[in-house]
């Protein structure tokens, strides 16, 4: 009996869509949002506000650590860019703030975190290498997270380091580029190397053999014919080009 499968065929739809000053993110696409805490009014997709929540529990963080931003409107987006220009001027914007239509915060998919204390910059908020804060990091690839804009990666995201800004990608893509110290941008090229065509990337989890490769986008009508349908799977667009195909496959199954 075959397994249900999770299919997402938008090219700008999946936790791997890559939003930055090149690629922007398709507005218009509908996106399920939940509250991340009862104590909070900030709103992020379903699967990553679980995951967030789950991470969050087991550090015992929300005693610490609180949300400032997550998913934003296109309308809010262009307050925050336009305030922050008058605020702080254009240079300052256009190195911690992404333009209208090229936030990861518009997809649901990115949060900014700050420690817990009496004035919090929303901009900048204080989310330091020690104490809970690195625990919070240390542990955010197991539950799908990564740190989006590091120190040493300004000229390849485009923005600049960013302690508290993180991204749901899911697992297993978190840990792989934690592993390789990847930027989105990274891993979405060191991906197209392993298409369906050739051999794909390959891990083992337990009893699951993982198995994730790329499809260009011209492939679209046959994307599903390319798709073993027995084992379970989740296709993501990577907003740009093509998709991510991550299977599972039981490593006990002929």
């Amino acid at each position: 009996m075959k397994n249900d499968i999770t299919t997402k065929t938008s090219i700008c739809k999946g936790n791997l869509i890559l939003i930055n000053s090149i690629y922007s993110l398709n507005t218009d696409e509908d996106t399920e949002l939940i509250l991340v805490d009862e104590n909070s009014n900030i709103l992020l997709q379903r699967q990553a506000a679980i995951f967030l929540k789950e991470l969050m529990d087991s550090i015992n963080g929300w005693n610490y650590i609180v949300p400032v931003s997550g998913w934003r409107s296109f309308e809010e987006q262009t307050k925050i860019w336009n305030d922050t220009i008058k605020k702080s001027g254009p240079e300052f914007t256009k190195k911690f703030v992404a333009a209208p239509g090229h936030s990861e915060h518009q997809s649901g998919l990115a949060i900014d975190l700050g420690l817990k204390q009496k004035n919090i910059d929303f901009i900048c908020p204080e989310f330091p290498y020690t104490g809970i804060c690195q625990k919070f990091r240390s542990l955010a690839a197991d539950y799908g997270f990564i740190q989006r804009y590091p120190a040493d990666k300004e000229n390849i995201t485009g923005i600049s380091h960013e302690p508290w800004h993180f991204r749901y990608v899911g697992v297993p893509h978190a840990k792989i580029m934690k592993e390789h110290d990847f930027t989105l941008e990274e891993y979405i090229a060191f991906l197209k190397q392993y298409c369906k065509s050739k051999t794909p990337y390959t891990l083992l989890s337990s009893d699951r053999q993982i198995q994730i490769y790329y499809i260009p986008s011209e492939k679209e009508t046959d994307i599903q014919s390319l798709i073993n349908g027995n084992f379970p799977c989740v296709i993501s667009g990577n907003n740009a080009d093509g998709y991510i195909i991550t299977e599972w496959r039981s490593l006990y199954e002929n």
